[in-house]
């Protein structure tokens, strides 16, 4: 369940004229998916002074439902694209979004199975796998988050302060984002696949890119999870540190050795506080040392 080159123009309009949005608006609640939730520790940051709530994004053909928010007060903010864990966009991503607002950033997470259907509705992980995300392309993906980016910019984002964070299939997708944008200050991949068999949606994989980054991005990841081997991790820091480009030598990579997959995912078992926590607390010091 867990989860390039130079991807360097935006997919063209003709790619997805014919698809048409089958999800066009966020829902609430969570993935059917990942019930029942642990309500127990899942957190609730409020919206008190953020501007918080759905915004529909202009791309190549037609509008893609996003989550935003962002102090209420404040213009030229640092921007931080959320992407999604294989679940879409449901409550803990809104929920991180906020916690990031919280902090004086615009963030704002895409839909980006928008196309392809809504998570919300499968009730099983394979099924989901199966049936929606294994259908997601990367160009599609990187265009969008282009797309994200834009809208930000012109919503009161600073275009020259930004990051990406993403969690499970979003961590992977923070590592591809990192050698497709070259405006992009830094990024923070939480336990993203890093090596796949290549596919025509899927055609490259972060170890693939690994010397290739505009940004520097700091991997976060957990020394029992069950499906991303360490060697792979092992293998990423190695490749990192294989070549002569600025960005990829200083992006780093944490492995707490004791959380499983997904342990930032404060509404599911996987849950672990402190190196949730901790990894929270790099993810701040990360992006402020970059800039962001």
């Amino acid at each position: 369940m867990n989860e390039a080159s130079d991807f360097a123009s935006l997919v063209p309009a003709q790619a997805f004229s014919r698809r048409g949005f089958l999800k066009t608006s966020l829902g609430a609640g969570f993935a059917l998916a990942v019930q029942p939730v642990t309500a127990q520790t899942a957190i609730k940051t409020p919206d008190d002074g953020l501007l918080a709530g759905e915004v529909m994004i202009p791309v190549a053909d037609g509008e893609m439902p996003a989550y935003r928010a962002q102090p209420l007060k404040g213009d030229k903010l640092p921007t931080v694209l959320v992407v999604q864990e294989i679940f879409g966009v449901h409550e803990h991503i809104k929920d991180v979004c906020r916690r990031l607002a919280q902090l004086g950033y615009l963030a704002i997470a895409p839909e980006l199975y928008a196309r392809q259907g809504d998570p919300a509705k499968f009730g099983s992980i394979p099924e989901l796998m199966s049936q929606l995300v294994t259908k997601v392309p990367d160009t599609q993906v990187l265009s969008d988050l282009d797309a994200s980016e834009a809208w930000a910019a012109k919503n009161g984002g600073d275009p020259a302060r930004l990051a990406i964070t993403g969690f499970c299939w979003g961590g992977r997708i923070v590592w591809l984002y990192a050698a497709h944008n070259t405006k992009l200050k830094a990024g923070v991949a939480w336990y993203g696949r890093l090596l796949g068999t290549p596919n025509e949606l899927t055609p490259r994989h972060p170890l693939d890119i690994a010397g290739k980054l505009y940004a520097p991005v700091l991997g976060l990841y957990g020394g029992q999870d069950q499906g991303i081997p360490l060697d792979t991790v092992a293998k990423m820091r190695d490749a990192l540190q294989a070549t002569d480009n600025a960005a990829s030598r200083s992006s780093r990579i944490v492995v707490y050795d004791d959380a499983p997959h997904a342990f930032h995912a404060d509404y599911r078992p996987s849950y672990r506080k402190e190196p949730a926590e901790a990894g929270w607390k790099a993810l701040q010091s990360w992006l402020q040392a970059n800039g962001v």
